[in-house]
């Protein structure tokens, strides 16, 4: 049976993505972030896709058993770190790498007494004032860490930049000022940058990048399209159109009868709609493409369908190919037309579409 509606994920475009970030930070290893089901695109392909990265950042301990239940042995880094000693134990069972952010964690290391010691990663708060170590806590923390015989040494110093996505932001170079003066002389290795502060911050490539959004081929800026800086789309979702329709002139369509012919025209129906991820307030006039064509939504997304008017197009029938993003549709354009960011557009394709990948 082939699904009518399917995210379509180019293994591909991850590579190449991948091979971006490496240009883009020759002299940086690479933490791949595929948190949240990996954007979307599905955490184990994925990362079989980005095997050639130097290890892989989760959001949360289940989301790195999976990977090692599906036989990847890379590093897997723990980004908000772990939360009481059964965490800690299956963290040293698996040998993830764990990020420290609080003074709880602290402790748990402080108290762990296994035979074998962590990777781990401070975070440091530059100004994001969301996790992290506060500057006058750092060097008491970093003296804790350093007597600690859990804790695998030297210590990787991590911070995150709040506002990477503005090139010309006196925050960002406020915050990495404050990463240099807070860490400076210490041992270890740093990391700073996510996919906006790899593509757009020399001084935030330090020993270790972390880039997310950029290996799904989505631009991190509002000013510069993803095929601007050298990307690919990873991710196609596309369905069938399964109904044509004629309406009159003035006549009206869909709930609340939203949008109103102003000539005679010719409605497509497709099978996609907000229990799929295609977002309920995207904007009458968004483009998706029929048959490779563009066409504009019209009247309100619903559960399960959207209408396009395909009146200036060639005859369409049932069964002819939708796209709502991807190749032709960026989904930074379809997210904007939401009033979101592609983030949550591609981590919110639901579990009933058919993951295609490729």
């Amino acid at each position: 049976m082939t699904p009518v509606i399917r995210a379509v994920i180019d293994t591909s475009a991850l590579r190449h993505n991948l091979a971006r970030v490496r240009e883009v930070a020759p002299r940086s290893r690479v933490m791949a972030v595929i948190k949240a089901n990996a954007y979307g695109h599905g955490s184990v392909p994925t990362a079989v896709a980005l095997a050639g990265a130097d290890g892989f950042a989760v959001a949360r301990l289940e989301e790195g058993m999976a990977l090692r239940a599906a036989g990847l042995r890379q590093r897997i880094l723990l980004l908000e770190g772990v939360f009481g000693p059964d965490q800690l134990r299956q963290a040293a069972h698996h040998d993830f790498d764990v990020m420290v952010h609080e003074p709880e964690q602290v402790l748990l290391l402080e108290t762990w007494r296994g035979d074998k010691p962590f990777r781990t990663w401070v975070k440091i708060d530059t100004g994001m004032n969301r996790l992290g170590f506060r500057p006058e806590q750092v060097a008491p923390v970093l003296a804790r860490l350093q007597a600690c015989e859990a804790v695998l040494k030297p210590l990787t110093l991590v911070t995150h930049l709040a506002n990477a996505d503005d090139r010309d932001d006196a925050g960002t170079r406020a915050q990495l000022e404050a990463f240099e003066r807070l860490t400076a002389g210490m041992p270890g290795e740093r990391s700073i940058a996510n996919s906006a502060g790899t593509l757009g911050w020399d001084a935030a490539r330090a020993d270790w990048v972390r880039p997310g959004l950029m290996l799904y081929g989505v631009s991190p800026f509002a000013d510069a399209t993803a095929a601007e800086l050298g990307l690919r789309p990873a991710m196609t979702l596309e369905t069938r159109v399964i109904a044509v329709k004629e309406v009159h002139a003035g006549e009206a369509v869909g709930y609340g009868g939203a949008w109103r012919a102003a000539r005679p025209s010719r409605l497509a129906i497709a099978a996609a709609g907000y229990g799929d991820g295609y977002p309920r307030n995207t904007r009458g006039g968004t483009a998706v493409l029929v048959n490779g064509r563009r066409a504009p939504l019209v009247g309100r997304v619903s559960m399960d369908m959207i209408t396009i008017d395909v009146t200036d197009l060639p005859p369409v029938a049932v069964g002819d190919a939708v796209t709502l993003w991807g190749e032709g549709v960026p989904v930074e354009e379809v997210a904007k037309a939401a009033g979101t960011i592609a983030y949550e557009l591609i981590c919110g394709v639901s579990q009933r579409v058919h993951l295609d990948v490729r």
